[in-house]
């Protein structure tokens, strides 16, 4: 028994040159987490040398005390993942269960408008709901592409649609000012006024479509550029207020002098309409051969069922399209998020890409009103990220910056930058903990820290609960039901949003795993440091690299 005793001290001390005897201690040679040097005092020699009884008790109670540790570490491991795992669970089926399904007048109006407008055409159903965009917006559309691509249908369907007085032109190099503006009035050069008839002319047409815009010359654009921006129109002395509602331009070309850029600049909104694909030349000779087909009566619209059958609701009308605007300016409301997202956007385009896209300030305001009413029309008081996904067809100098523009804002949906702010506070308030439970013992500190923990608890739980939505049942639910997106646009925007999306829920779930083991811990009276850095190895480096780098 003596042996085995001895050979137990053998593992605690070093043996001296003098038979038995023993040398002290260092202090790193015994595990004493949790004893007292009181505790210690009673098993000392006078010599200050300690006795192989106490060895061997000293690691007993270091046995003792591991065990009492690990069952610790078990106990709040457990009960946060059963937290983490009934708050998943919970977000997730309650997100299967969501459905948007917004549903107004003036919705209504809108999808039976879109359904009236592109019946009888072919993949035209991006063109039709921007040219209703724009309309709604008291805006300008370009459409550049090649002749025959039912440039002019579009705008004459637009006007047979509002009501409105239509006036239609092709420009070309020697086109004169007559042609848009009206011939000059003969009775007023006898009376020594220089004044235009314009009557049945641009200055009084509500609807307008101006074939091969970018031919216009300087005598035409001074007039034009004014008209357009200010819907104003000087005739003579006298300064006439214009009742555009929206002008449709039309080129196969774009602008090849500087002093067209300003005139390409006041089209808001800009797409590029290329031929019917040959997978659809089938359906258009039928079309032409004048048979019926089911599939040629309308384009999918979300919320419509199954997209073809045309509505039965009132389409819209001119008062409409000119109020519509002015009451999604008071009614929708544009969150820090989406502002967010438009000025990183804005900035990335003129710094990062190359060559740089430059957005004026004035198209950077229209483009968020246009936003505005996006939200309004589609049933909603607030301006979605998704939404944002229309600037595609807004910021850009060259018809292909529009899928430079759609990548960029996908990243940026993507990208969700609040985890990094939320990671931040977690680390944060590791830290005030360890601190805490490093300290002496202070009630009220640890009530506040526990607060702020429970705090942020509640932010990843509602976080999760955002990104479930997206990830379950059908996915992204409130991106398929905007109706000023295309079926296609939508497949492309999940598939593209989809592994971000996913790898981001992930971050949440770990941040989330990581609040609650802060929250247990801070909960349980006989917690110390030491509990925190087994639970959170890779947070405690953090912070101890972070003490260390302050010293």
């Amino acid at each position: 028994m003596l042996g085995q005793v001895q050979q137990r001290a053998m593992q605690h001390g070093r043996r001296g040159s003098c038979g038995n005897a023993f040398k002290p201690f260092s202090p790193v040679a015994i595990r004493t987490r949790g004893c007292t040097p009181a505790q210690l005092a009673p098993n000392r020699t006078a010599g200050s040398r300690l006795t192989p009884l106490f060895a061997v008790k000293a690691d007993a109670q270091t046995e003792q005390m591991d065990a009492a540790m690990l069952r610790l570490i078990a106990d709040v491991s457990k009960q946060v993942d059963e937290t983490v795992a009934a708050t998943v669970f919970a977000n997730n089926e309650a997100a299967r269960r969501i459905e948007f399904n917004p549903d107004s007048d003036l919705r209504k109006r809108v999808v039976a408008s879109v359904q009236k407008l592109s019946k009888g055409l072919l993949e035209r159903d991006v063109e039709v709901r921007l040219l209703l965009l724009a309309a709604l917006c008291c805006e300008h559309l370009l459409l550049l592409g090649p002749p025959g691509t039912a440039k002019s249908e579009l705008s004459r369907r637009l006007s047979s649609l509002a009501g409105g007085t239509y006036f239609e032109r092709l420009l070309t190099r020697f086109s004169v000012p007559e042609e848009l503006f009206g011939p000059l009035s003969m009775k007023g050069l006898e009376n020594d006024l220089y004044v235009r008839q314009t009557d049945g002319y641009l200055p009084t047409a509500e609807v307008a479509f101006v074939d091969e815009i970018f031919k216009a010359n300087s005598a035409i654009l001074n007039a034009l550029l004014t008209l357009l921006n200010e819907r104003l129109f000087d005739n003579g002395n006298q300064r006439l207020q214009a009742p555009l509602l929206c002008l449709v331009g039309a080129s196969n070309e774009m602008p090849e002098s500087e002093e067209l850029d300003a005139l390409y600049d006041r089209f808001l909104i800009r797409r590029t309409v290329a031929q019917v694909s040959n997978n659809q030349l089938f359906k258009l000779a039928r079309l032409a051969a004048g048979r019926s087909d089911h599939t040629l009566t309308g384009v999918a619209v979300a919320g419509n069922g199954n997209g073809v059958q045309e509505q039965q609701h009132p389409v819209l009308g001119m008062e409409d399209f000119r109020h519509t605007a002015d009451a999604a300016y008071d009614a929708v409301d544009v969150p820090d998020s989406v502002i967010d997202l438009l000025t990183s956007l804005r900035n990335q385009l003129q710094d990062k890409c190359e060559p740089p896209m430059y957005v004026s300030d004035r198209r950077f305001m229209k483009a968020v009103q246009m936003l505005q009413v996006v939200a309004f029309t589609d049933g909603r008081d607030q301006v979605s990220e998704y939404d944002c996904l229309l600037l595609e067809h807004v910021f850009g100098n060259r018809p292909d910056d529009g899928a430079k523009v759609r990548a960029a804002v996908l990243d940026l949906v993507a990208m969700d930058p609040g985890l990094q702010q939320a990671e931040l506070v977690l680390l944060g308030l590791f830290g005030r903990t360890c601190r805490l439970l490093e300290g002496p013992s202070d009630a009220g500190e640890l009530s506040s820290a526990a607060g702020e923990v429970r705090q942020l608890v509640e932010l990843l739980t509602s976080r999760h609960a955002a990104l479930a939505v997206n990830l379950e049942g059908a996915g992204f639910p409130e991106l398929r039901a905007s109706l000023w997106q295309s079926e296609g646009s939508v497949a492309a925007a999940v598939q593209a949003l989809m592994p971000g999306v996913t790898e981001n829920r992930k971050k949440v779930e770990d941040l989330l795993r990581e609040a609650q083991t802060l929250a247990a811990v801070l909960a349980n009276p006989s917690a110390s440091a030491s509990l925190l850095e087994r639970l959170l190895p890779r947070r405690f480096k953090q912070y101890a690299k972070g003490v260390a780098a302050k010293a």
